[in-house]
């Protein structure tokens, strides 16, 4: 995986984490809303996983916004 990967997949960890925080849901809740796995939530915030267009797009709805809003990473920064 590149560095240029490995940027934009903390970037949108860290971005799902934000607007997971903002409306007050634990891991587990925004899991069991998405139907997601509560460690894949967690590897998917903390960078380490590669989450899939299907994943992503099961977390946004769950979070209320759309999959480009949640791709969107340009004000997201690491430094």
């Amino acid at each position: 995986m590149t560095s240029n990967n490995n940027n934009l997949n903390s970037k949108i960890g860290i971005k799902i984490k934000l607007l997971r925080t903002k409306l007050n849901y634990s891991q587990e809740k925004l899991a069991e809303i998405s139907g997601l796995n509560k460690n894949s939530i967690g590897a998917v915030e903390r960078g380490e996983s590669r989450p899939t267009i299907d994943t992503l797009e099961r977390i946004a709805i769950a979070l209320g916004i759309e999959l480009k809003e949640l791709v969107d990473v340009s004000k997201i920064d690491l430094d």
